[in-house]
């Protein structure tokens, strides 16, 4: 029974629930009856004034969804409960108007129409999104019972060549994963990171339904063997999975499986260097959704090509901070390392390829000698690599010459042809708007040119999601708009619920607010954009503070290459406890991720007239302050650089600057600033 709360005229209308005390928000009819209700996601709900949580998940029926779709509106409903703009109508919400009420069809006619659908179901601290999520209890053994459904509208697909992974289907453009592996992962990463599901993985199914293709339209996608997390049907065969359905849930006398799921708790996701250690000695069940999945495949498909044909080959993976990259990197290397075959990663930073030696690979020889230096491979001969995958490839340098190549060894070759031509198959990881110094040459454009002037085939695939940053696409845009790195300008931030933004009055207010987040055991750190002189360490080993605004003052990250009184060499700064005693810049926080992230805007980048301005005379990072640097390039890269800093966070970010006109503008985007 809903029962109305009281003293909230104001808002929308809200009721509860008195078998599962979930609260819904409301949209009444005409005449005064409660039309649908939506329900929070997990971690609880925020009443007005503390409205904008973005992961509420629709909470619906199969009954009540035929009904929207007879009363045309249904894509209204969805896209006010998911708090999208109404009217918005693009490819997806087509997709709801052409597949839901399928699904809603098979449902009904199996007596399942009051079974919960949790639509457009976002995996917990990710920008993944599940199609429809079935609640409820197993028939036979009265379990909560889950049922993930993947719906497409495809008509047609096949198998691409040589890979049982992807598939090119008719009306989409570009090749997409296998549906049943789509699905799957979203199941895999459910029981992985969701904690009521974390040891009962048999409650968990998933089916991909193409309600409009027939069993000849995709015979080629049958070669995938389906299991528990993946089974397909087709419109032909609805009979078959009206069966899956009735065999697998039955309706829940209360709210309990969808309210038991949607309150779970999640459990963290391991972070890099954890993630990389138990890969290199071990397959582990951590999963790769969509994309992130395809790049994966995409790479073993030509992997396996060159084994055979060897034909050498390209692949490029775009995509911004958190989005999945390096993950891919890590598994790719460890699962092709097990294989036998010769490969080694590669980048440019000497904080994150230390890093990786160190923590991921301590105790191995073998292991260290996988990650490698972008400058390395200028020594190697031609295809002395079988694959070569180099992440964080927007700092590919124009050249692997330096102030320390000796001269017999100095070369104006790129560097690009130097990776491209150390293996058969190179793979290239990046994203162009965390290029951050002149030199740095790795965007798409500039890896396709030299890869097609050598005759080799290049294959692009663009990740999408979020894994970093609470898995809140809404602050990747926000950050993106705020450095007019995205059309559109500044926007106000509202509050979302796995991912903190604040202003804090002064770098003080920062540091102790940042100071409850460490002693508590989560990882924190403070950078700032390079506006201070950086000095050597006294002459007992301890640091200056450089770093100085008003009366506060912090040192930089250490120059040392090793431990000096406590206090971690740069290449460890993020990953050792003890460099929250020092403000970091971008080269020893790109890279990496912590918990939650200070960021220090200094006077390079201020705002005037309601817009930022770059001031070059501000900033002191030597690469920066070449004369033949034009204005334009250097207004690019100090946005890209606060870009990086502003997205290394997992769970929150502090932001100060040292402008006071910039200052207030930050404070009034951002509500309740104060820290």
């Amino acid at each position: 029974m809903l029962l109305p709360l009281r003293g909230l005229q104001d808002h929308a209308p809200l009721l509860a629930c008195d078998r599962c005390d979930t609260l819904l928000v409301v949209k009444m009819r005409p005449d005064g009856l409660p039309l649908r209700g939506y329900a929070p996601a997990a971690r609880g709900f925020v009443l007005p004034g503390g409205f904008g949580m973005v992961d509420r998940v629709l909470r619906t029926t199969a009954a009540e969804v035929t009904n929207w779709s007879l009363e045309a509106v249904l894509v209204d409903e969805i896209l006010e409960g998911q708090r999208w703009k109404l009217g918005q109508r693009n490819s997806r919400t087509r997709s709801w108007e052409a597949s839901l009420p399928e699904i809603a069809r098979d449902l009904l006619e199996v007596g399942l129409g009051e079974i919960e659908m949790l639509i457009e179901f976002r995996l917990p601290e990710s920008t993944a999104r599940a199609d429809v999520v079935l609640a409820g209890v197993n028939p036979r053994t009265g379990a909560d019972t889950y049922v993930v459904v993947e719906l497409k509208q495809w008509d047609r697909a096949e198998l691409a060549y040589n890979s049982d992974r992807i598939v090119r289907a008719s009306g989409v453009r570009d090749e997409e994963l296998h549906p049943i592996d789509q699905v799957r992962g979203y199941c895999k990463y459910l029981t992985q990171y969701v904690e009521v599901l974390h040891d009962r993985p048999q409650d968990v199914h998933g089916a991909v339904f193409l309600h409009n293709a027939t069993e000849n339209s995709i015979s080629t996608l049958r070669a995938r063997q389906p299991d528990q997390f993946g089974r397909l049907f087709t419109g032909e065969r609805r009979d078959a999975f009206q069966k899956f359905l009735a065999d697998r849930l039955a309706p829940a006398p209360d709210s309990g499986p969808a309210k038991r799921l949607l309150d779970s708790k999640v459990m963290a996701r391991p972070n890099l260097l954890t993630l990389t250690a138990s890969e290199l000695r071990q397959a582990t069940e951590n999963s790769l959704l969509d994309n992130q999945e395809l790049a994966y495949q995409r790479v073993i498909e030509q992997v396996r090509l060159a084994h055979e044909q060897h034909p050498k080959s390209v692949v490029i993976v775009t995509g911004g901070p958190g989005s999945g990259k390096s993950l891919i990197a890590v598994k790719l290397l460890a699962e092709l390392n097990r294989a036998g075959y010769q490969v080694q990663h590669a980048t440019g930073s000497s904080a994150f390829t230390k890093s990786l030696r160190k923590y991921p690979a301590v105790g191995s020889t073998a292991l260290k000698k996988l990650f490698q230096y972008y400058r390395t491979f200028a020594d190697y001969r031609p295809n002395q690599l079988q694959v070569l995958i180099c992440d964080e490839a927007h700092r590919v340098r124009a050249v692997s010459t330096n102030r320390f190549t000796k001269k017999d060894k100095r070369t104006d070759r790129p560097q690009i042809d130097e990776l491209i031509a150390a293996a058969n198959v190179s793979v290239f990881l990046l994203d162009e708007h965390q290029v951050v110094r002149p030199d740095e040459v790795g965007t798409v454009n500039e890896i396709r040119t030299h890869a097609t002037r050598a005759g080799y085939p290049v294959h692009i695939v663009p990740l999408e999601g979020q894994f970093r940053c609470g898995g809140s696409e809404v602050y990747d845009e926000w950050v993106r708009r705020l450095l007019e790195l995205r059309v559109g300008g500044p926007t106000p931030w509202r509050d979302e619920q796995n991912f903190e933004v604040r202003v804090a009055q002064s770098p003080q207010e920062m540091q102790d607010f940042l100071s409850t987040k460490h002693d508590a055991g989560e990882s924190a750190r403070i950078t700032a954009g390079y506006c201070w002189p950086w000095s050597d360490p006294n002459d007992d080993g301890s640091l200056v503070d450089d770093v100085t605004i008003g009366e506060w003052s912090m040192p930089w990250n250490s120059r040392a290459e090793r431990a000096l009184n406590g206090v971690p060499p740069s290449a460890y700064w993020a990953t050792d406890p003890a460099g929250f005693g020092q403000v970091g810049c971008v080269y020893t926080a790109q890279g990496f991720e912590y918990d939650w992230a200070g960021v220090i805007i200094g006077p390079d980048l201020v705002v005037r007239g309601g817009r930022f301005i770059s001031v070059r005379d501000a900033n002191l990072d030597k690469p920066l302050k070449a004369k033949k640097l034009f204005d334009d390039q250097f207004n690019e890269l100090i946005r890209n650089v606060y870009k990086v800093l502003l997205t290394r966070a997992m769970r929150g970010v502090v932001i100060y600057s040292t402008d006071k006109e910039t200052q207030q503008f930050l404070a009034d985007l951002v509500p309740r600033s104060a820290v």
